[in-house]
């Protein structure tokens, strides 16, 4: 059989945008570029076009390219500049020549991309890894109601048209169809967690296009000892923003009775709250003078850090008030052995077995957020017993061999 020549696209490059999706596209670029079965393995990440650049390319290091370009309309996912399309990005692919494309989103990239790849080439294999619903959901692919931040269970044009009523509901009708377009040309699909394959299905795609494969951790192969501490430590790894429910943490601490507090610290790891709404700002700030006897800011971190933050923490906290889909950070913690505290909807409530491997709260409440953390004070022996049931997450190394075995029983005659 003749060996693979795959290009892996995601919206970013890791060492420049550190989200979870860009991390995942870039660990299977990696498992892919040491397999034996790979002729050769190209990854390309998104970055933000300059006015000085002369060309949409750029080199991070050897077969790790840059992609400067602008998606100008975030309704429909187009490209800025057509001809980066249709003239750069197909210079490219008659260059390489990959049998195999896979997209590990279209945001920031533009939706032109995924057809332009069939226009290169109907025996190229088209694959797309759905990361959140920005298909069905306009609201940043959240499926949270605007203003409210409620929880949105199915989308509709009449619906979308409530979250933005200075958009008809026709356009939205026409939006879907727009997207589906395009979603109809690719060869398979990718998810990594069963709950979003279920709410894309309901949308309308044909699950049986989209394999559950979670995506890959390096091995942890020194596992850091736990460093006792005179304290429980609950810690927050993540972006800040509104929807990542870090305002719901620290409302919990506030609402913990003085004897609980003098037994806990919480720590927030995360980044970017500076680039955030003005009232969500001063909504964390407050809330941290409020508990600035218990809460640790220490900023953003970088991910050959975590290993060793991580061997300092009790537990991570997940307070999200959207669905997720498979944070990176509930295998992060489960690689380090730590328990996960976690809103109980969508992909984390999949991923995190409540009372084994970790313990579900209320989305949004902070009552019933403040009331787990008390039971997890009360309760010496819990963090030890869940850490003996964790399991480490998926190696690269798995998550490659299984989308090798998806790329090779792609029937592109069905």
């Amino acid at each position: 059989m003749p060996k693979e020549r795959i290009l892996v696209i995601a919206h970013g490059h890791p060492q420049i945008n550190k989200g979870g999706g860009e991390i995942a596209a870039y660990n299977l670029f990696l498992g892919l570029k040491a397999n034996p079965q790979v002729e050769k393995a190209v990854f390309i990440g998104r970055a933000a076009k300059s006015e000085h650049e002369s060309t949409p390319w750029g080199q991070w290091k050897e077969d790790e390219l840059l992609f400067h370009s602008n998606m100008s309309d975030f309704f429909l996912y187009a490209q800025d500049n057509k001809a980066f399309v249709w003239k750069e990005f197909r210079s490219f692919l008659e260059a390489f020549k990959p049998t195999v494309v896979h997209f590990h989103h279209y945001i920031h990239l533009g939706l032109e991309m995924v057809r332009e790849v069939k226009n290169y080439s109907k025996s190229t294999k088209l694959i797309l890894t759905l990361h959140e619903y920005h298909g069905i959901c306009f609201n940043s692919g959240q499926m949270i109601k605007t203003g409210s931040n409620k929880l949105c269970f199915k989308a509709s044009p009449r619906e979308c048209n409530m979250c933005f009523p200075h958009i008809e509901a026709s356009k939205f009708l026409l939006r879907e169809q727009y997207i589906k377009s395009y979603f109809h040309i690719v060869d398979q699909f990718v998810s990594p967690s069963k709950f979003l394959i279920q709410r894309y299905s309901e949308w309308g795609l044909d699950s049986s296009k989209i394999a559950h494969i979670e995506n890959g951790q390096p091995e942890n192969k020194n596992l850091k000892p736990f460093k006792t501490n005179n304290k429980i430590v609950f810690a927050f790894f993540g972006q800040i923003n509104p929807y990542k429910g870090v305002d719901v943490l620290l409302e919990a601490a506030s609402l913990l009775p003085k004897a609980v507090k003098k037994q806990i610290q919480i720590q927030l790891n995360g980044a970017n709250l500076e680039h955030q709404p003005q009232d969500f700002k001063e909504k964390i700030h407050n809330l941290l003078k409020v508990n600035s006897k218990i809460v640790i800011n220490q900023g953003g971190y970088e991910p050959n850090e975590l290993p060793d933050l991580l061997a300092q923490v009790n537990w991570v906290v997940i307070p999200s008030i959207w669905w997720e889909n498979a944070p990176m950070v509930i295998q992060e913690a489960f690689n380090a052995k730590v328990p996960v505290l976690c809103s109980n909807i969508g992909g984390m409530a999949e991923q995190v077995e409540d009372g084994k491997t970790g313990i579900h709260f209320r989305v949004g409440k902070p009552a019933d957020l403040a009331n787990k953390i008390i039971e997890i004070v009360e309760n010496n022996a819990l963090e030890n017993e869940l850490r003996a049931n964790i399991k480490p997450a998926q190696s690269i190394e798995s998550c490659t061999k299984k989308h090798l075995e998806l790329y090779s029983n792609i029937n592109l005659e069905a």
